[in-house]
């Protein structure tokens, strides 16, 4: 059985206007955290990049230096370095 849905008059309703107001606010709120976020990911995005280009460039250096010296333990504050010990294998 379907009820009958009566017609109401097109007489306009409204909510009140601290609920729109507190409705605007939220709402507003929202789009900038998402704008923001948004800001935000491009920004990861780049640093991802930087991050990479870096590490490629660090693995080349010590791929470098490797062939040059071996493999050595280099001390970051004046540039010397230590030969690193290679262990005997045991058969």
């Amino acid at each position: 059985m379907s009820k009958k849905v009566e017609k109401k008059d097109n007489v306009s309703k409204a909510i009140t206007k601290k609920e729109l107001e507190s409705i605007t606010i939220n709402q507003t709120g929202v789009q900038k955290i998402l704008l923001d976020l948004g800001s935000l990911e491009a920004q990861k995005s780049e640093v991802i990049k930087e991050y990479e280009k870096y590490s490629v460039t660090l693995e080349q250096i010590k791929t470098k230096l490797e062939e040059k010296y071996g493999q050595v333990n280099i001390n970051l504050r004046d540039g010397t370095y230590t030969e690193i010990e290679k262990k005997e294998e045991v058969k």
